[in-house]
């Protein structure tokens, strides 16, 4: 990104939240089903969230190492036992972490990507709204993201599709979304998600 998110007070406590209920709500029945993210059953995605909510954690510590180099594409993400305990401790520990005004200043690494402290908090922020409408479409649950959290991720999608040639958003081609549509849907629309997603369509 070329500009800085003025994201530097937002907590991503709220959000984080959030998404522990969403994934306490999920039932081991469920673990297979299908999500918005393609090639990723319901699994793969919480294991995702997992190991991205270390990456991040470490990147706001700036305790660059393997979690911080590794792309996530490098393989496909599972969960094991006790993953729901696991998930919610380090999405606590993530949301601590962006809590230290050092988080946000300077570079750190993510994904095995160098960028500045203020854009990777917009990108965590954007990568826990969007995968919690991952995770409630295809689990059924009800979802309000933290509002604070969705305008970030709505203003570093929307800035990604400026800079790209709008077939290009940072998850897949963009979905047109009607510009009176809640900011929810606009902002999934920018992520490459279709907002009428369900798992039978």
């Amino acid at each position: 990104m070329t500009q800085e998110p003025t994201t530097a007070t937002l907590d991503l406590g709220p959000q984080t939240r959030i998404l522990a209920r969403l994934a306490d709500g999920v039932r081991d029945d469920r673990l297979a089903d299908p999500t918005p993210c393609p090639d990723l059953a319901v699994r793969n995605l919480l294991g995702h969230l997992t190991g991205l909510a270390v990456a991040f954690r470490d990147a706001a510590r700036k305790d660059l190492g393997p979690t911080t180099d590794t792309s996530p594409e490098a393989s496909v993400p599972d969960v094991g036992t006790g993953w729901r305990e696991e998930l919610a401790k380090v999405l606590g520990e993530l949301a601590e972490a962006w809590r230290e005004p050092d988080a946000w200043t300077g570079m750190t690494r993510a994904g095995g990507i160098d960028l500045p402290g203020a854009v990777a908090g917009a990108v965590v922020a954007d990568e826990l709204v969007i995968h919690g409408w991952d995770l409630a479409r295809a689990t059924g649950q009800e979802y309000a993201p933290d509002p604070a959290a969705l305008q970030a991720a709505y203003g570093l999608l929307a800035a990604a599709a400026e800079e790209s040639d709008r077939d290009a958003g940072m998850f897949g081609p963009v979905v047109p979304v009607p510009a009176d549509a809640p900011l929810l849907e606009r902002a999934v629309g920018l992520s490459g998600r279709n907002p009428g997603w369900t798992p039978t369509a």
